[in-house]
């Protein structure tokens, strides 16, 4: 686990509601019981910093707290985790065209910006997604590309649109192996060890968000491998969030010091 990812996951999971702040050293303290060092905590955070995603801000203690960039990404992100109930869809496409550019770097920021907001590319330049993103404009003019988009319907069946742009059959083996893997993790007996357990657990979930764009019911599978792993995520990371918060809550008080 890096330590840009696990800040965003604790910044996401457990401060955002705290109001989205925290003390370098409480970060520095619970990144370590990650494995993370300190120098590699305040290396991420000064570029999550320069990122545009959190900003210096003292309250006794020097820490940073979430930028309204920020915390548009990590409420997105929220939504897309917890997805146990199904969402609406009206049947309408958002296609989006990117402008072309012979910069590898930009192509491939805007590449990664758009599979992460649930972008699949249709062909080329052309990328599809069941529904807008609202981050969107933010995520590409980050990358440094231009872009046009519209919303439509697609002629005939929807499934087969699926079929030609993501590969179902490789997600759903993933799925498989989250659920035999990382979820049958055991018993834990420690606040900082059901902390650790849910980070590395939601830290490995979040990895679907790269790779599952959050189909409509009506465009899967009937027995579609993401529904079963998405409850047994839900119902594992519920009963670690207590014990979790405890240790979060240890450092965040000043209980312990680093």
């Amino acid at each position: 686990m890096q330590a840009r990812s696990a800040l965003f996951d604790l910044y996401g999971d457990h401060l955002l509601d705290r109001g989205g702040w925290a003390p370098i050293s409480a970060c520095v303290g619970l990144l370590g019981s990650l494995g993370i060092s300190a120098p590699a905590v305040r290396t991420a955070v000064s570029r999550m910093v320069g990122e545009g995603w959190l900003e210096p801000l003292e309250r006794d203690l020097r820490g940073y707290a979430v930028s309204a960039r920020g915390r548009e990404r990590l409420s997105e992100a929220h939504a897309r985790i917890y997805r146990t109930e199904p969402v609406h869809w009206d049947g309408q496409w958002h296609l989006v065209v990117v402008e072309r550019t012979p910069d590898r770097n930009v192509r491939a920021r805007s590449a990664q910006a758009l599979a992460y907001l649930g972008y699949g590319r249709l062909s080329g330049d052309t990328w599809i997604a069941p529904r807008p993103s609202r981050e969107l404009g933010s995520a590409l003019a980050a990358a440094g590309v231009r872009w046009s988009g519209f919303t439509g319907s697609a002629q005939g069946d929807a499934r087969e649109v699926v079929a030609r742009v993501w590969d179902l059959e490789s997600l759903a083996q993933a799925y498989g192996e989250f659920q035999e893997g990382t979820l049958r993790s055991g018993a834990v007996s420690t606040p900082e060890e059901a902390f650790v357990v849910r980070s590395t657990l939601v830290h490995e979930w979040r990895l679907f968000l790269f790779r599952d764009p959050g189909l409509p019911d009506e465009v899967l599978p009937t027995r579609w491998a993401g529904r079963d792993a998405a409850r047994r995520f839900d119902t594992r990371a519920r009963e670690l969030l207590p014990a979790a918060r405890d240790w979060v809550d240890t450092w965040l008080d000043g209980a312990v010091r680093p």
